[in-house]
């Protein structure tokens, strides 16, 4: 067997505004090293080949595959994950809104919605309902059909245009 396989290195990831060191091989995905090293669950597992977005984390505010990124390749990047949408038992407005427009059945693929969501708002906050039904088409939901998910979006959206338009008065 190779040394170099069985070699593990040190990385420093900010993970949800809070620095963590990690030993890891270098194989590890990101995914797995934040369940299983952070013990950050709400990153879900399920096709591990990028097709569901139930692992989809924000990377420097943009949503990615935490399934086909190495942890090695986040060191240096700010990481967030559904853990920090919300504070303490207050849900973030974006989890309001999915809550509200009933957009989770078995929650299951919610937190990579959420996720894409957030970073797809940050980027793209006067999107239309067709660009965020496009945004939400990129991840997997066996329960909802969508509709009620892009309802909730779009609310959020509405909500924070209304806020921002306010402290801008």
């Amino acid at each position: 067997m190779d040394d170099a396989v069985n070699d593990k290195v040190l990385l420093s990831l900010d993970v949800n505004g809070s620095e963590h060191e990690v030993l890891v091989e270098p194989r590890r995905t990101l995914a797995d090293v934040l369940r299983h090293d952070l013990e950050l669950t709400g990153t879900h597992i399920a096709c591990e080949h990028g097709v569901c977005g139930a692992c989809t984390v924000l990377v420097d505010g943009a949503p990615v595959r935490s399934c086909l990124m190495f942890a090695a390749q986040a060191e240096g990047r700010g990481v967030r994950t559904v853990e920090s949408l919300g504070r303490g038992d207050e849900l973030s407005d974006l989890q309001r809104a999915f809550t509200e427009h009933h957009a989770l059945q078995c929650g299951f693929c919610t937190p990579g919605f959420l996720m894409l969501a957030e970073g797809f708002l940050a980027a793209r906050p006067d999107a239309s309902r067709a660009e965020i039904r496009e945004a939400v088409s990129s991840n997997l939901c066996r329960c909802t059909g969508y509709q009620t998910i892009v309802d909730a979006i779009e609310d959020c959206a509405a909500r924070r245009r209304a806020a921002e338009r306010t402290r801008s008065a």
